[in-house]
């Protein structure tokens, strides 16, 4: 395993030597088998989603594609070799997503290493195709790799600091270094977009996504596009009012900003020991925020700290050795008109060359045995509400197409639930419930016909129900008809000579007496005794039963003067239903 390793190490370091004569970038950076495992099952749910309409894919067809992937790329495929379904598409889609992010693997390193050697000096062949095969599945002797006590079924045990969760925190780090070395790895930026917590969930890195896709960009160009646009764009340039993106601008600048701080801390730190312990210590204080001492994440992030802050030691150690007898080897990284740190083109060049050399290292570690911790939904949460699952942040958060619909079984229950009667809840009512206002019926209850089919054949309403009148009504229709007969009663000319004059309704005036020019009111007949009756006790009591008590209502009275005649008409006030009767009560 020594010897293996030591001759994939000096592969990828011829690769890096002369990469600059194949690519245009010369930061090119390297996929390990775990990282090509996660681009492959990408893939391999893109494809599902343009077939079936669902962006997910079992275990089980990502570790069978990987392996007709790597027989295919490494020409090992026997001549029965039988292709999975839609393998085509599946190759293209993974050879297309390493292009977009200025990537290569492990197998493209070893085609083009016949292609960069330079003559007699660098050796043939390093690695047979059969021994890389081997590599990357993870078939290499158990006594050699690191970490050997890891269980190979997923444990369901929740000890303090998992390997799941090394793995996880580790894998953070290198993307951020990562990120500073090469800005067009999407893998690197889809870990860190919301590690730690920036409110970048789901529906922030899908819109990221599609920014990026109308763009023919990045997704971490496509952000910090976004953010200089925002904060530098004037009336012309800034980004519109409806851009998706404006909803997260605080979370996608908090990003871009710890970017910019980790750059100008590579751009001003000559020293790439001291540099690497400080972008270190920036992204560990970031990733421990508010977590307690006890907390797994933080015990992992102090451990992943250490390990990376004297591997990166050792590399400039290593660099200075080489620069010291016969160069250091690595090719310079050449400032360009194109380069995407431009602050760091000059300054931090040796840190750059040792941070490449860093994750060249990264790539050649020895594979994840347990891969349902690398590639299952169930990651541990670092930062925010989600884990660091790659398929689920890729996943659109969108409705589906109806292609793959629920079972029979939950649709059927689904609507049995909305159809089911709910039991309407009341609470404890106070003594004032009538004064509530009662909840409005449903529109089905209050329309009665709910068809036009339905329409009511009763044309003509039905009669009303007549209430006989009270008693106080019929007095009182009594008196206008008796104070009509007095007013006619007073013209001479129009008076009928066969009416006899009543008594005057009202209490006689004191100082008028039994005048002669007295009036009289007209009585029917039918009801002259009980009418005398009723005035009778009514000026007893001093006035009306339907008037109060502190007000007596004047009587029409006239008075014969010499040549003039005098009338004084009732000023009555109209009175409800029901007055006279409570009047008369609180009299007594």
């Amino acid at each position: 395993m020594e010897a293996l390793g030591d001759r994939l190490k000096l592969m990828v370091k011829v690769f890096r030597r002369e990469c600059h004569r194949v690519f245009h970038s010369e930061r090119t950076t390297v996929h390990g088998a775990d990282g090509m495992l996660m681009l492959l099952q990408l893939a391999m749910a893109e494809v599902s989603k343009q077939h079936a309409g669902e962006f997910k894919v079992a275990l089980s067809d990502v570790l069978m594609a990987w392996k007709h992937l790597l027989l295919d790329k490494l020409h090992l495929q026997p001549p029965n070799f039988a292709r999975l379904e839609n393998y085509d598409l599946i190759r293209e889609a993974y050879e297309s997503s390493l292009k977009r992010s200025n990537t290569v693997d492990l197998v493209d390193v070893l085609s083009m290493y016949k292609q960069l050697r330079l003559g007699d000096s660098d050796p043939g062949e390093p690695v047979s195709p059969i021994q890389l095969f081997e590599f990357l599945l993870g078939n290499a002797d158990v006594s050699e790799l690191p970490d050997s006590s890891v269980p190979s079924t997923p444990s369901r045990k929740s000890c303090p600091c998992s390997s799941q969760v090394k793995m996880a925190v580790r894998r953070v780090f290198c993307s951020y270094l990562n990120l500073l070395v090469n800005a067009k790895n999407n893998m690197a930026a889809a870990l860190t977009l919301d590690v730690p917590g920036r409110a970048l969930g789901r529906q922030a890195f899908t819109e990221l996504k599609h920014a990026a896709r109308n763009g023919n960009t990045s997704l971490f160009l496509a952000a910090t596009s976004f953010v200089r646009a925002v904060q530098l764009g004037g009336k012309g340039y800034a980004p519109a009012e409806a851009d998706p993106l404006r909803k997260h601008v605080k979370g996608l600048t908090d990003f871009v900003q710890f970017l910019d701080n980790l750059q100008d801390v590579l751009g001003e730190v000559p020293d790439p020991s001291e540099c690497g312990a400080r972008l270190l210590t920036a992204i560990r204080a970031a990733l421990v925020k508010g977590r307690g001492g006890e907390d797994a994440v933080h015990a992992a992030a102090e451990e992943a700290t250490a390990e990376l802050k004297e591997q990166i030691c050792l590399l400039h150690r290593l660099q200075q050795r080489a620069a010291d007898g016969r160069g250091s080897g690595i090719s310079p990284a050449r400032p360009k008109a194109y380069a995407v740190n431009h602050c760091t083109a000059y300054g931090g060049r040796d840190t750059v060359k040792v941070l490449m050399a860093l994750l060249d290292e990264e790539a050649l570690a020895p594979p994840c045995r347990n891969k349902a911790d690398l590639l299952s939904e169930d990651q541990p949460v670092l930062g925010g509400a989600e884990g660091t699952c790659v398929l689920a942040l890729f996943r659109s958060p969108e409705v589906s197409t109806g292609r793959s619909p629920e079972p029979l079984k939950n649709r059927v229950q689904s609507r049995l639930d909305l159809l089911k009667p709910k039991a309407k809840e009341r609470g404890i009512r106070s003594q004032f419930a009538c004064t509530y206002k009662d909840e409005e019926m449903p529109l089905s209850r209050v329309l009665e016909f709910p068809s036009a089919s339905q329409v009511p054949t009763c044309i003509h309403p039905a009669p009303r129900h007549r209430t006989p009148p009270a008693p106080e009504e019929e007095s009182r229709s009594d008196v206008e008809e008796t104070t009509k007969a007095t007013s006619a009663a007073e013209r001479p000319n129009q008076e009928p000579a066969g009416v006899r004059r009543g008594a005057a309704l009202g209490p006689r005036s004191g100082n008028l007496g039994a005048a002669p020019g007295r009036v009289d009111k007209a009585v029917p007949r039918g009801q002259r005794g009980g009418d005398k009756r009723k005035q009778a006790d009514s000026d007893r009591r001093g006035g009306s039963e339907n008037e109060p008590p502190g007000k007596k209502p004047l009587a029409c009275v006239s008075v014969r003067a010499p040549g003039k005649k005098v009338v004084k008409a009732p000023s009555r006030k109209k009175l409800i239903a029901g007055q006279g009767k409570l009047t008369s009560f609180f009299r007594l």
